[in-house]
């Protein structure tokens, strides 16, 4: 099939990569030129494991090409994805200018027989409101093509979504005639060949659903921080805890690990989304509002840990950190919670000294002006002479620390667990403080 993807974020680039790598001769196309001139060249705009290799190896191929021009990406496409960024608004709901506006400039140059598939993430009615959009623009013109709108959401999970695309669980599509069915089974033919994938919906529960997948494993995040918030004061082990409870198929182990809270580009702004568009229709979702309100509490749980150990005197102190992403294998720091840490700290007149294995150069762009924040090329280097140690990020290089290193460069032994990963009785051994979330102290 030829097919086109509008938008070339990180959506937009592993489907491209992913249809392409299927067989499909794919066009991405993107307004930024220099985004576009990079790609060309084999460069990605994002980190994501494997992405580039099958971006460079497609255009090798002549399956995949980019574009800045709408025009030649409408002309090229029997299919079209619009993959374009739906950034939270200020009272938490989806902005859907860019969805909108790509739906406009559609209708603008429309004219041949075209299936107009939604691939970001939107709010229930968005495809309507997309169908409106190009049929004003088809009307202007007097132009009668045909055209269908269909929902076909993203269920990639950063740091593994080339997996997520190419093995995928599940395929939503919401869908308002046969000939949409038609074309969808035969663009996703090559990744549903060992059992039925393919679930088809009516446009509106399909948008629905990805919203509801994202808050369902957020709320499963939040309820077991509060369970380790509880936890902590009754002197229990929330690694017991989990074990226990997950080992019941109706609860299961997936999500279900205390942290420091969820961060990234999906689960805060979809569940504020999702809770908004609740509300427009007059209903009050409390349990939505009450998981967001957990996990902003819980970003700050590090640095509540480092005050009491402190006695509320960080002013002066070098803290360093493991780990700035908001999750392993992506350098995405959107609403991380090392964000909200390193804001505190810097906020209390703490020296921060970072460390991570891509999202570095992220951190720095972020924090230019802060002359007390700094990162380092080796996890050990950031350590040097820190009061204390905090991982934040579980990246698999922090999984077993040297202990007699750290011992050795830091100024105090003192560790704060925020995955629950190191083994504390081994940090004692090494004469080793080390806090965790959810666990009794040790040391």
């Amino acid at each position: 099939m030829k097919i086109s993807i509008i938008g070339s974020g990180y959506v937009g680039l592993v489907s491209g990569a992913g249809l392409a790598e299927a067989g499909h001769n794919v066009m991405c196309m993107d307004i930024d030129e220099q985004r576009i001139a990079n790609l060309r060249q084999g460069n990605s705009p994002i980190y994501e494991p494997g992405l580039e290799e099958m971006l460079v190896d497609n255009v090798e191929r002549g399956h995949l090409a980019f574009t800045t021009s709408l025009e030649k990406a409408v002309g090229h496409a029997e299919a079209l994805m619009i993959a374009v960024g739906t950034p939270p608004s200020e009272d938490g709901s989806a902005d859907l200018g860019h969805v909108l506006g790509v739906a406009s400039g559609i209708g603008r140059i429309l004219s041949k027989p075209l299936l107009v598939i939604v691939k970001s993430t939107v709010p229930v009615g968005t495809c309507d409101r997309v169908r409106a959009a190009i049929q004003l623009e088809l009307d202007r013109r007097g132009e009668k093509t045909g055209f269908s709108v269909a929902s076909n959401p993203e269920f990639l999970a950063e740091g593994g979504a080339i997996k997520d695309f190419m093995q995928p669980s599940r395929i939503v599509c919401g869908i308002e005639n046969d000939h949409s069915e038609e074309l969808l089974r035969e663009m996703y033919a090559p990744f549903n060949r060992n059992h039925e994938k393919m679930l088809f919906m009516d446009v509106h529960s399909s948008e629905l659903t990805k919203y509801s997948a994202n808050a369902m494993l957020a709320t499963k995040i939040s309820l077991m921080n509060e369970l380790a918030n509880i936890a902590e004061r009754v002197g229990a082990d929330i690694e017991h805890v989990r074990k226990g409870i997950g080992s019941d198929p109706r609860i299961g182990y997936s999500f279900i690990y205390a942290g420091p809270g969820y961060g990234g580009s999906c689960f805060p702004k979809d569940v504020r989304a999702l809770s908004h568009t609740a509300k427009e229709y007059g209903f009050e979702a409390k349990i939505l509002d009450a998981v967001e309100h957990v996990n902003n509490r819980q970003k700050t749980h590090l640095f509540e840990m480092l005050k009491r150990d402190f006695n509320d005197e960080l002013d002066g102190k070098c803290i360093a950190i493991w780990g700035l992403s908001f999750k392993p294998n992506t350098d995405d720091m959107r609403e991380a919670p090392s964000r909200v840490l390193i804001d505190a700290l810097l906020n209390a007149g703490a020296s921060v000294r970072g460390h991570d294995p891509e999202a570095m150069e992220v951190a720095m762009q972020i924090y230019a002006d802060k002359e007390k924040f700094s990162v380092h090329a080796d996890q050990y280097e950031a350590a040097t002479g820190a009061d204390a140690l905090v991982l934040v990020t579980e990246w698999k290089l922090y999984w077993i620390p040297d202990y007699e290193r750290l011992a050795n460069c830091m100024l105090q032994r003192i560790l704060v667990d925020g995955r629950n990963i190191w083994p504390q009785e081994t940090a004692l051994k090494h004469g080793f403080t080390c806090h965790a979330i959810g666990r009794p102290s040790i040391g």
